[in-house]
């Protein structure tokens, strides 16, 4: 099943990213595509002031992954830059830390991603106007969606 949203502002967008907060757990993935200036970044920022990040999040477009501390550990990976190879950056390492994993541009590295993630595809359908489409792999993915969504 997956859910379609449509975000009319840069708020709109955190408040996806809140409630889907809402119902994290650890070791949790979550894979964000869309093109540059659809609201990756902006939904990450949403989902580390729910986790309580008071640290400026910014895209890791050069430094591959940020780590940041709340009441779970957030890891922020933008993978563009590794164009599919992920060899020496040990990204599957973060995968079971604990954390939340948000991974921007994961489609690039779609071979190593868990079978079991959240995928959030972001498309830019006006100024201001973003449509989501969150599709759930794995059950508890699913529980997740049915209740935050």
């Amino acid at each position: 099943m997956e859910y379609k949203l449509t975000s009319k502002s840069e708020m709109d967008t955190v408040e996806i990213a809140q409630n889907l907060e809402s119902e994290k757990f650890p070791n949790m993935i979550i894979c964000l595509d869309g093109e540059l200036g659809s609201g990756k970044t902006i939904f990450t920022k949403g989902f580390a002031q729910a986790l309580g990040i008071t640290e400026t999040v910014t895209s890791p477009t050069f430094n591959i992954i940020k780590e940041y501390d709340g009441e779970l550990p957030l890891y922020h990976m933008d993978v563009y830059r590794l164009d599919g190879n992920t060899d020496g950056v040990a990204i599957e390492d973060y995968f079971n830390k604990g954390g939340v994993v948000i991974i921007e541009w994961a489609k690039t590295i779609k071979e190593i991603l868990p079978d079991e993630r959240l995928d959030i595809k972001f498309k830019v359908a006006g100024e201001n106007t973003r449509i989501l489409t969150i599709i759930p792999y794995g059950k508890k993915y699913e529980e997740l969606c049915e209740a935050a969504l």
